[in-house]
């Protein structure tokens, strides 16, 4: 799942925040990708974060039913920039889970979670078009 924005990178990190909070999600965990790589490696790369989405109920339901779903979460989403200098968000579709461990409860999960990061990257794309 993914969308390109012509926006700054900065101005595109706060707003996914925004839009996963408006969908419920919580951000658990942030990897600075360019800082990692520049202290770890001493190589520079773009601008790159991983942010680790949960929207509680969604993860406890799924836990519940398959607890080793555990290793799918949280939902990463990816914010860097590309060669043009535009911003694109990635986030990973949660119907993987599905395709992974056949439940009813499971499927509902990653069709609700899939609804939301789908509704969050789609607020970016509207939000970029009147900024």
């Amino acid at each position: 799942m993914s969308v390109t924005v012509d926006r700054p990178y900065d101005e595109t990190v706060t707003a996914v925040r925004a839009a996963l909070q408006t969908q419920g999600f919580g951000v658990l965990t942030e990897i600075d990708v360019r800082a990692t790589m520049k202290a770890k490696l001493d190589v520079d790369v773009p601008a790159q974060v991983i942010l680790g989405a949960c929207r509680p109920e969604l993860a406890h339901r799924a836990l519940t039913a398959t607890p080793s779903l555990g290793a799918m979460l949280p939902c990463n989403v990816v914010v860097r920039t590309d060669d043009d200098g535009r911003t694109v968000v990635e986030a990973i579709d949660p119907d993987a889970m599905a395709r992974l461990e056949d439940s009813p409860v499971v499927r509902e999960v990653a069709t609700e979670a899939r609804q939301r990061l789908r509704a969050a990257l789609d607020a970016l794309v509207v939000a970029g078009a009147e900024a």
